[in-house]
């Protein structure tokens, strides 16, 4: 099935050190067009690390990265801006502006991109809050929204320029399993009624098994694992069962008799 898919992102011999923290070591990985992938590991494993050279925020010190066939390692920002507009992300936490409000923080990157028309990005605003349930809420403040709506807001901006890959960092941080369930919700509608691929970084299991086509696990700037959620679930790895389960390494010595 693979053979048929459409590589969107390719990474071949990536390699990212910052001073002496060699943080990315030689990744290989291919994101297929229209896929969830969910990248999962330890804290420093370099998940985000690696998500942020996809949208070319980091220029890796040894290999390449290609979307849609195209080359975008270290290319200055006025070349990444097309790329920019197939690539977008939410950042964790939302990053919203406080001082702008829901409808000017949604149409920030179409004013940024050199769209002038107001018509057109009110226009625009109004389609992106109607995908993330948030419609009418174009008024409000940051300071009025709940964590959820924020991130929802945050998930708006994203797609506001249509595009077809979108990057998340920690979606469900700081959110109770309710509102974390619905950005799932939206984030597979987006996969499915708009054709876009996702990219999720997160540590919520529940998570994992509701949105992942495929799940790549990183360990010390590595690939240690990539499969299904299922293949995921049945792993006889330790460190990878663990992991799933939120157990540490020393869990099974509490359960044994003192």
């Amino acid at each position: 099935m693979s053979e048929q898919r459409e590589v969107f992102v390719k990474m071949r011999n990536v390699h990212q050190r910052f001073g002496s923290n060699h943080v990315l070591r030689g990744i290989d990985l291919d994101i297929y067009r229209g896929e969830t992938l969910v990248l999962l590991g330890g804290s420093g494993g370099g998940k985000s690390v690696l998500m942020k050279h996809i949208c070319g925020l980091l220029c890796p010190v040894e290999g390449t990265v290609e979307v849609e066939g195209e080359t975008i390692s270290c290319k200055s920002e006025r070349e990444m801006a097309e790329v920019r507009k197939k690539v977008s992300m939410m950042f964790q936490g939302g990053a919203l502006f406080d001082s702008l409000d829901v409808a000017e923080n949604v149409g920030f990157p179409l004013r940024e991109s050199g769209v002038k028309d107001e018509q057109e990005i009110r226009r625009r605003v109004e389609e992106a809050l109607e995908i993330v349930r948030l419609a009418g809420q174009m008024e409000k403040m940051p300071a009025d929204l709940s964590g959820g709506m924020r991130k929802r807001v945050a998930l708006a901006r994203a797609v506001v320029e249509k595009p077809a890959m979108i990057l998340y960092d920690e979606p469900h941080a700081g959110l109770d399993p309710i509102t974390a369930d619905s950005i799932d919700h939206l984030i597979k509608d987006l996969q499915k009624d708009h054709g876009i691929t996702n990219v999720v970084v997160t540590h919520e299991m529940r998570s994992v098994f509701r949105i992942a086509d495929r799940v790549v696990f990183m360990k010390e700037g590595e690939i240690y694992f990539e499969g299904t959620p299922a293949e995921l679930k049945e792993t006889s790895d330790p460190e990878l069962k663990n992991f799933v389960e939120g157990r540490s390494s020393r869990a099974s010595s509490w359960d044994e008799p003192v």
